[in-house]
């Protein structure tokens, strides 16, 4: 194994878990570079336990246009759209999803009449938000790298919408919660990515962030969607603590689950390591 290659704890030592040849059962074929032979390893870190992606092919783009490309098709946004929307709500990652940030943000923010704002980075379907804006009334706002999900957002779901990359978008403001609902682990750097948020947040405000959940996937086997090839990173709860403390957070909560898609999934509401308790 390359000694160049780190964990996001430090830690160079790793081990194989999974190697694949050719694409597993139900993996979204991405046009990668026409020369490239499939072949792939996931590592695991010794120290914390972290899954790393490690391949030669090319992804560069995919989140320009051939990310959704596809996985909806050229019209598929909207189709998607209405078929998740239409889920029974015991079936619905969002609906559960919504649920638990709506309890913790109960006790978390004051009462006194302010509607927070929210923004959620790489917005995609907008179910999320749509369910969010919905039950709570919040301020919503998307953001998305491809102008067909911003097109989206704003003409189907009806929110305020920004297209651009969260790390260079200028002028995006301030906000109360920033969600990154399984964006992080499609980044090579998600540690940078999440301290970005520091500086668009509010005084009060924290983050919330899902992830893919490696060490209960790993058990089922090398074909769980937690491991297809768009994850450059998949967690587990000692990483996601370590990326949560490296970008500059400390946890309020931190949880794991398996959600109605049966993902496994690990979250955290998180607030700037700087910001006062209580």
């Amino acid at each position: 194994m390359p000694e160049s290659v780190a964990c996001l704890c430090g830690n160079r030592d790793f081990e194989t878990a999974f190697v694949y040849g050719e694409p597993p059962d139900g993996e979204v074929r991405f046009p990668l570079s026409r020369s490239a032979r499939y072949h792939r390893e996931i590592w695991r870190c010794r120290a914390c336990g972290h899954f790393l992606s490690v391949h030669k092919m090319n992804l560069s783009g995919l989140y320009g246009g051939a990310y959704v490309d596809s996985t909806y098709g050229a019209d598929g946004l909207r189709r998607a759209y209405d078929r998740v929307i239409a889920l029974d709500p015991a079936r619905s990652d969002n609906v559960g999803r919504v649920h638990r940030i709506a309890a913790f943000s109960s006790g978390y923010f004051d009462r006194n009449g302010h509607t927070p704002a929210v923004l959620d980075v790489g917005s995609g379907l907008c179910v999320f938000l749509q369910r969010l804006r919905s039950e709570t009334g919040w301020q919503c706002t998307a953001l998305d790298p491809d102008p067909r999900a911003v097109a989206h957002a704003r003409e189907v779901v009806g929110l305020e919408a920004l297209c651009g990359d969260f790390m260079s978008l200028s002028g995006l403001g301030r906000f109360d919660v920033i969600t990154f609902n399984k964006v992080l682990e499609h980044v090579q750097d998600p540690v940078r990515m999440l301290a970005k948020a520091v500086e668009h947040l509010t005084p009060r405000g924290f983050v919330y962030v899902e992830l893919p959940d490696g060490e209960a996937a790993a058990i089922e086997g090398p074909g769980r969607e937690e491991f297809f090839i768009d994850h450059h990173h998949v967690f587990s709860m000692r990483s996601m603590e370590v990326l949560l403390g490296n970008a500059g957070f400390r946890a309020l909560a931190t949880e794991r689950l398996r959600e109605p898609s049966t993902k496994f999934t690990l979250r955290a509401f998180a607030v700037p390591a700087s910001a006062r308790s209580g």
